[in-house]
């Protein structure tokens, strides 16, 4: 048996973390590791204490037919990067990386062409990760250096969506 290469292992691991997600729309994935070493997991799913929308039955993005990347105060949950920074300290991220995985909640296909959205981008810029590794197929990944997100700064342009 072949083993299975690092990236794509810690890209395995947020896969399983996105079938505890709870949007309809799309089950997302998160996995930070520095060292390593896992340092925090998150998925998509409302604030502790609410309903999500698998318990409700419906989306409010999805019946308003918002376009992904946009208009996200209308959304119920806190995204999976959110989860697994909210769950982890700054000092564990200095340095860090993000393993991010999305399967498309009906067909169960990888989301295409997955991208963090601006404020996920904000957030991991200020938690110190440095590197987000995304997944495009079970073994084909993108990375992206974070430091790229600084220099390209899409909301001093006003771009929409990703």
């Amino acid at each position: 048996m072949e083993r299975r290469d690092k990236i794509n292992y810690y890209l395995d691991l947020a896969e399983m973390v996105s079938q505890r997600g709870t949007c309809l729309r799309r089950r997302f994935g998160a996995v930070i590791v520095k060292n390593d070493e896992v340092v925090s997991t998150g998925y998509v799913g409302a604030p502790r204490g609410r309903k999500n929308c698998t318990d409700m039955g419906r989306c409010i993005r999805e019946e308003l037919q918002i376009p992904r990347g946009e208009r996200y105060e209308l959304c119920r949950s806190v995204h999976a990067e959110q989860n697994a920074i909210i769950s982890a300290s700054r000092n564990e991220m200095i340095g860090s990386s993000l393993f991010l995985v999305g399967v498309d909640a009906v067909t169960g296909a990888y989301v295409e062409n997955a991208n963090c959205c601006s404020m996920c981008k904000r957030m991991i810029i200020n938690a110190g990760i440095e590197r987000v590794y995304i997944r495009d197929s079970k073994d084909a990944f993108r990375v992206v250096e974070v430091q790229s997100w600084i220099d390209n700064d899409e909301s001093a342009a006003g771009i929409l969506g990703y």
